[in-house]
């Protein structure tokens, strides 16, 4: 079969690979009808993000249709059609009981203090080889997949994977509620679906920053207030914009690729610069950028800086955007001196989709329009590389396998 396989940084190709089969008894194997590209993928070819083991098939999100279980998978069938989580989960640790999913005491092979274990990941995650291929190897499925209802098409389904999920458990750990203002940074689609999140959950403006404009766009259809990083200073427009209170939650959608203002009053002075100059060297020794390909964030640190900033005393930030181990730096003292309350981590999957299926299944939310792009597998290292170059209009590409 084909699958989308990680051979270094900078270095993806399409490989055809074995089928998968049923290894242990919790295992499923599912024939994917839908998959995507996610800009955490683009963390592990960019080299901003821990190790990878060479070979490794990328991508966590999917949709199919259940081809075989394994004999301890009790609640699946061969033709069921299914949503499959990004993180693997077992469903009878404590963590799993709890709900908290994303830090499963079993599931990832490092042991159970190696945190979460999700498709397609760094060493440090398993690695289980992604859902970027024809057909998937399921462990632990009984805890790692949804049935889909016949209402939910698989386009709607695919963002159920990861995204949508994520994008609620983003405003959850910043704790929106009713008549919140909330600040969310970064306009791709975790972006686009934390300001739904948050306005679903109460919030009364949510303020979005980011400088590419059409996702900006995107934003605004969304009745989010926009602001352009490269044309003024988000710190100060949203001081003015809340009356000099700051916002009461901020939502982090960016992540360790996250980019300073090029020009304009936000643009950083000599000694920021060289501070996050001093950042990518560290969280990204091995960066194998080729011509404007594979390029890292040239501010890890930005949108950190950004939330603790622009956020109210004894307000809330909710970080969803990933930052490996070696980022190190962040302006704790500020962010104590204001009371500041600080949540991060991988979405638990497992627990927050169902009543997100729901959602989508009623009618109430239809998530298809943040699909920009439709990609055959066979085009999927050029879409990769489209992506990564932040092209205008990529904000989701949904990859179709066959």
């Amino acid at each position: 079969m084909k699958a989308v396989v990680w051979h270094g940084i900078g270095d993806i190709r399409l490989d055809e690979v074995a089928d998968p089969t049923v290894v242990d008894p919790t295992d499923a194997v599912v024939r994917i009808t839908r998959s995507a590209i996610c800009g955490t993928d683009l963390h592990f070819v960019r080299g901003t993000m821990a190790p990878m083991a060479e070979g490794t098939i990328l991508g966590h999100e999917a949709v199919g249709v259940v081809t075989a279980v394994g004999d301890d998978v009790r609640g699946f069938s061969a033709g069921d059609r299914v949503v499959i989580n990004s993180t693997v989960s077992c469903g009878t640790c404590r963590y799993c009981r709890q709900g908290q999913t994303a830090q499963c005491d079993v599931a990832n092979p490092n042991g159970p203090d190696a945190g979460t274990c999700f498709f397609g990941g760094p060493a440090s995650t398993g690695p289980v080889n992604g859902l970027q291929a024809e057909q998937v190897r399921v462990p632990f499925a009984q805890n790692t997949m949804h049935r889909l209802p016949d209402t939910v098409s698989d386009e709607q389904a695919i963002l159920l994977s990861d995204i949508f999920p994520t994008g609620w458990f983003g405003a959850e750990l910043a704790g929106v509620t009713r008549g919140d203002v909330v600040a969310v940074f970064g306009a791709g689609v975790v972006g686009q679906f934390a300001i739904a999140s948050a306005f679903k959950q109460g919030a009364s403006r949510v303020i979005v920053v980011d400088r590419e404009e059409t996702r900006l766009a995107q934003a605004l259809a969304q009745n989010a207030e926009i602001v352009n990083f490269d044309e003024e200073d988000p710190v100060e427009t949203i001081e003015r914009l809340t009356g000099g209170a700051g916002v009461d939650a901020v939502i982090d959608a960016v992540g360790v690729d996250a980019q300073h203002a090029s020009h304009g009053p936000a643009a950083p002075d000599p000694d920021t610069a060289a501070e996050f100059a001093a950042e990518v060297a560290q969280v990204a020794p091995d960066a194998n950028p080729q011509g404007d390909q594979w390029v890292p964030g040239n501010a890890p640190t930005q949108a950190l800086r950004w939330a603790v900033e622009v956020v109210a005393k004894y307000g809330r930030i909710g970080v969803i955007g990933v930052y490996s181990p070696t980022v190190t730096s962040f302006p704790f003292g500020e962010a104590m001196l204001k009371n500041l309350t600080i949540r991060m981590g991988n979405c638990d999957h497992h627990s927050v989709t169902p009543p997100l299926i729901d959602l989508v299944a009623s009618g109430q939310f239809d998530p298809t329009a943040f699909i920009t792009e439709h990609e055959g597998i066979g085009s999927a290292i050029e879409a990769y590389e489209a992506f990564d170059r932040r092209e205008p209009g990529w904000t989701k590409v949904e990859v179709v396998p066959g």
